[in-house]
């Protein structure tokens, strides 16, 4: 499409959806919603790269409600499957639905981990029309004779390359083999590497591609900077720039989930409203503090990487990287954050001399240096007092085994360049798909999350014989 005709109504839709759009205060398309909604309408497969925070999903959601508002579907049968890397983006498509489906009589359910499974399988019976789904949670209920796939007319993998990121992969190839071959299929992802590419290949047929921006590249209203710090001065750098900056709300990103509750006390004690999150959280919690922060309840939100990606709030104005994070796609997703809707953001690194590789990542990925400042103005007492509670880990609960201390060659010790490679986003397989985003809470009994019982079984450890010099 055109400059001149980049208006929702150039764009074929109909016109109670037109309406649900006005509605939501948009007047004029964004140029990934400009470039792919015509395709969809066509029925062809699309293959989109777009960067966070372009107004991506109602890109698919919009053509699709108009899609399926011309037939019916039936009970366990849905028309639309939408598979989606974590909770909350699942959260934020079915929003999406539900803002701009209010004149349409379509349903659709959400089938995420850390939600009452018998709720889901009721929403089920209704009959939606769009089924809104994680991996795991979707093959245990196909697991269970609970759904039925060969009804989808039309396959959306969402962030397919978080799905690679995560794992995920596997799952999908495997959800795919159960729907019908004859569909229309659309992929979405920020990045388009070889991987993402052999998915492409595998899955859709002729896809029209569809750029709008560099992959992995940062929205022109986010402004990032990085800033020198020592290890022991990080906490004490981050307080002194949250008090510096006119921090309206802000996201504060941690590779551990470890140094999560570590950090959100520190700023607790230091007069700061901050709450956590990350996928060790049940589900209801995470969505109580979701709905907190963005009702402005709460200023900080300390989180892992499961918030990097899938939420949309506007009103972010910052986004803090207390660690540089591991993969470098993710300083985009992460940064992302900020800066939505035009609106203008912040975000800030904290960078220690060992972080060097993986700045030099994120600079490669996003073709550009990134303005770099030191912290000696920021935090003058830091080289003197250092608050380590960030990086202490938390007291173990009574539920929580304490862990056999070991030497330092010992098998159970864990050098600090394994630890931050742990993927933050996994709550283990335990052999079944339920990872963080989907499966991190409590287990329910038959949601593949048995382990056998040897596994269970107390090891055996031998001692050495002492032999005289």
């Amino acid at each position: 499409m055109s400059e001149e005709t980049a208006t929702f109504e150039a764009l074929g839709l109909s016109a109670g959806l037109l309406n649900a759009v006005r509605d939501a205060g948009y007047e004029v398309p964004t140029p990934i919603q400009d470039k792919a909604i015509p395709v969809v309408l066509l029925g062809r497969d699309a293959l989109g790269c777009a960067q966070t925070g372009t107004g991506k999903t109602a890109s698919y959601t919009l053509p699709i409600i108009d899609i399926l508002d011309a037939g019916t579907a039936k009970a366990r049968m849905p028309r639309t499957l939408i598979l989606a890397p974590t909770r909350e983006l699942a959260q934020q498509i079915a929003g999406n639905f539900e803002t701009y489906g209010k004149y349409h009589k379509l349903a659709h359910a959400l089938l995420i981990g850390g939600a009452p499974f018998l709720e889901q399988e009721r929403a089920l019976v209704r009959g939606p029309d769009v089924l809104i789904a994680t991996p795991g949670r979707l093959l245990d209920f196909v697991e269970r004779g609970k759904l039925m796939l060969g009804g989808i007319k039309i396959l959306v993998i969402d962030e397919a390359d978080r799905m690679l990121d995560m794992g995920f992969i596997p799952d999908v190839e495997r959800i795919v083999s159960l729907l019908p071959r004859i569909r229309q299929t659309l992929l979405f992802s920020a990045t388009l590497g070889p991987e993402i590419r052999r998915l492409a290949d595998a899955f859709l047929i002729n896809p029209k591609e569809i750029r709008v921006s560099p992959p992995a590249s940062v929205a022109q209203t986010v402004s990032d900077t990085l800033v020198r710090v020592s290890p022991r001065a990080k906490a004490d750098v981050l307080r002194k720039l949250i008090a510096k900056e006119d921090v309206q709300s802000a996201l504060i990103f941690c590779n551990r989930k470890r140094d999560i509750s570590g950090l959100r006390e520190s700023l607790r004690r230091h007069g700061h409203n901050v709450a956590e999150l990350h996928g060790d959280l049940p589900q209801y919690r995470r969505t109580e503090t979701l709905d907190a922060f963005r009702r402005g309840e709460i200023s900080l939100l300390v989180c892992s990487d499961v918030a990097g990606r899938g939420l949309d709030i506007d009103k972010v104005s910052h986004v803090f990287n207390f660690d540089v994070p591991i993969n470098a796609e993710d300083y985009v997703h992460r940064i992302g954050r900020t800066g939505r809707a035009g609106k203008e953001g912040r975000a800030i690194t904290l960078t220690t001399a060992e972080d060097g590789k993986l700045v030099d990542a994120i600079v490669r990925l996003i073709g550009r240096p990134i303005p770099t400042v030191s912290a000696d103005g920021i935090a003058a007492e830091s080289g003197k007092q250092a608050d380590t509670d960030a990086t202490a880990k938390p007291a173990p609960s009574e539920s929580e085994p304490r862990k056999p201390k070991t030497r330092r060659g010992g098998r159970a010790a864990r050098s600090k360049d394994q630890d931050a490679r742990a993927k933050d986003d996994r709550s283990g397989r335990g052999g079944k798909r339920e990872r963080s985003g989907e499966g991190a809470d409590k287990p329910e009994v038959g949601m593949g999350d048995h382990v056998p019982d040897f596994l269970n079984a107390p090891v055996r450890v031998r001692k050495r014989r002492r032999t005289e010099s």
